[in-house]
């Protein structure tokens, strides 16, 4: 796995775009914890993802790549969008799709619903950028804790990644879910 810090990402940024976009797993920071990304309009990288973290069926969260984005893909409610007013910021919002075709089908396996993540971090600008939402899931196997550094990433993730923007330690935590499917908020935290 190659380590890149941001200065490399930025100075590589449209080829690790274009990778990104043809299915390349790799880790990314954000403004709470490290991330596993991937194109999440690709069901094989999808797909990938879910070997290395052993995580069959559970749904992933996404970096949506602008407001405008969600707005125009999920169904916003009154108080959705006074959460999504709020972004960038720690948390994920669970919202209902109205465009089934914005996300890969292995995203959220048999769900109308997906969490969406826009950090307060400059990842989300790069996100931005390449113009489509990635898959944003804690770097860790299920049930074991979430990496908050290099030294942390399990071997099993580690090997099935193809490369990591680091940027040292972080001493965050998991993003606060907010659940907007329903009739009322469910602020769910972590």
């Amino acid at each position: 796995m190659n380590v890149l810090t941001k200065e490399d990402f930025d100075f590589r940024k449209d080829e690790i775009s274009r990778k990104i976009k043809e299915g390349s797993l790799f880790i990314h920071p954000t403004d709470t914890i490290y991330g596993i990304g991937c194109n999440a309009l690709d069901n094989d990288a999808v797909g990938k993802i879910r070997d290395a973290k052993h995580r069959p069926e559970n749904p992933f969260s996404i970096i949506a790549p602008s407001k405008e984005w969600i707005i125009e893909n999920c169904i916003v409610s009154k108080d959705a969008e006074a959460w999504i007013n709020k972004l960038p910021g720690p948390y994920t919002l669970v919202l209902k799709l109205k465009n089934k075709d914005a996300i890969a089908k292995e995203v959220a396996q048999g769900l109308d619903s997906v969490g969406i993540r826009m950090p307060d971090h400059w990842f989300t600008k790069a996100v931005n950028e390449m113009k489509f939402p990635i898959i944003s899931t804690s770097a860790n196997l299920v049930g074991e804790d979430y990496m908050t550094s290099i030294d942390d990433l399990h071997v099993d993730i580690k090997s099935m990644m193809d490369f990591a923007v680091y940027e040292g330690e972080k001493k965050g935590r998991p993003s606060t879910i907010v659940d907007l499917t329903g009739e009322k908020e469910r602020v769910i935290s972590r």
